[in-house]
């Protein structure tokens, strides 16, 4: 029992200890981690000890405050550490590929801890991929065809050095979409697609967003499509951009919506009848694109979103002149052109919209 309490202190303390980078999760960086891989001698959150418990070849896990933990083991985790790990297993991640976060979807975090210690994809001994190689790929991704609710199997071809991605169907000769890379962006949407290795792809074609529901079988191979459309929309801004700095240019490669819902809207005249569709907020394009359904290959409109000193506002209220027979949370979007009006289901779901749009318009 001495010894239990007295390595269970020795423990914490390394978790705590400065200059380790032990006090955040190896995989994840979420704080406070309450669990450690002995074999790797890295500290991980429960979340992450999920995954590594899964992998019992490189990784063997214990709870730190619940477990037994032998001196020899306390020892091997003082030795190494999250910092250490990083240098060794993180050495040569490229600047494209996603690292996730706690909050990103389980396929994302479990092929980036396979990646690193089952594969061993960025040890210091690998070659680095040149961007415009790893952003050129070829292969089948299960593709939701357009109008109908079932995934069909598409050929996709990506192509860093001619600035295109291009799925074909199997009736047509040609491509069915070529895509420029240039306003090509990838999102995870798990619960929207209803697959665990869902992946939204977006783009735009005649000044409108388009989007395109897919997903693989495989995590290794969903994620690493992903990643090199990502490779490639770095290889272009790169190209496009390159006195822009790199931390500027990393958060440019691919976004997530900022929010996502249904919310009713009327139309310009504000007489219409109010109708459901579900909104998406792109921050980084300052566009709120609305569809009638989230599974919409085509969006129906969309709305430039600028900023407060060019005369963009969002109101809790209603215009004036204007009537709404149910008595729902309200939000006004005024734009030099019009103001729009939508209505939320709850006062929480308005007070999350309105904190958004605000975001952008102060941004």
């Amino acid at each position: 029992a001495m010894e239990y309490e007295r390595n269970k202190a020795l423990l914490l303390e390394l978790q705590r200890a400065a200059g380790t980078g032990n006090d955040h999760c190896a995989d994840c960086g979420d704080p406070d981690p309450e669990w450690a891989s002995y074999k790797l001698g890295i500290f991980i959150c429960l979340n992450c000890s999920g995954i590594h418990r899964n992998l019992p070849e490189v990784s063997r896990v214990k709870s730190i405050r619940l477990d037994f933990w032998e001196s020899n083991l306390i020892e091997f985790m003082r030795n190494h550490g999250n910092l250490w790990a990083k240098a060794k297993f993180e050495a040569k991640v490229p600047p494209y590929y996603y690292i996730p976060k706690s909050r990103d979807c389980m396929v994302l975090r479990q092929q980036w801890i396979r990646a690193k210690y089952e594969r061993g994809e960025f040890l210091d001994t690998q070659v680095c991929q040149d961007p415009c190689s790893a952003g050129s790929r070829e292969g089948c991704l299960w593709k939701l065809a357009t109008g109908r609710r079932q995934f069909q199997k598409r050929q996709f071809l990506l192509s860093a050095r001619e600035g295109v991605m291009k799925y074909y169907s199997k009736e047509s000769k040609g491509p069915k979409a070529v895509i420029s890379i240039e306003t090509l962006n990838a999102m995870f949407q798990v619960e929207k697609i209803g697959h665990s290795h869902g992946l939204q792809i977006t783009y735009i074609t005649d000044g409108q967003t388009r989007n395109l529901f897919v997903y693989h079988e495989s995590g290794k191979e969903i994620v690493d499509w992903f990643n090199a459309i990502r490779a490639a929309r770095y290889h272009y801004l790169k190209t496009t951009f390159p006195n822009v700095p790199e931390p500027e240019l990393i958060p440019r490669i691919t976004r997530n919506f900022a929010k996502e819902g249904y919310m009713e809207k009327t139309g310009p005249k504000q007489k219409e009848a109010f109708k459901v569709r579900w909104f998406c907020l792109d921050s980084e394009e300052r566009k709120l694109i609305y569809f009638k359904n989230p599974l919409d290959a085509r969006a129906q409109g969309q709305v430039f979103i600028g900023r407060k000193d060019e005369g963009y506002e969002v109101r809790d209220d209603l215009p004036q002149k204007v009537w709404a027979k149910k008595k729902k949370p309200m939000i006004t979007l005024v734009t030099p052109v019009r103001e729009f009006v939508f209505i939320c289901d709850s006062d929480w779901k308005q007070r999350e919209w309105m904190d958004a749009l605000n975001r952008v318009i102060t941004q």
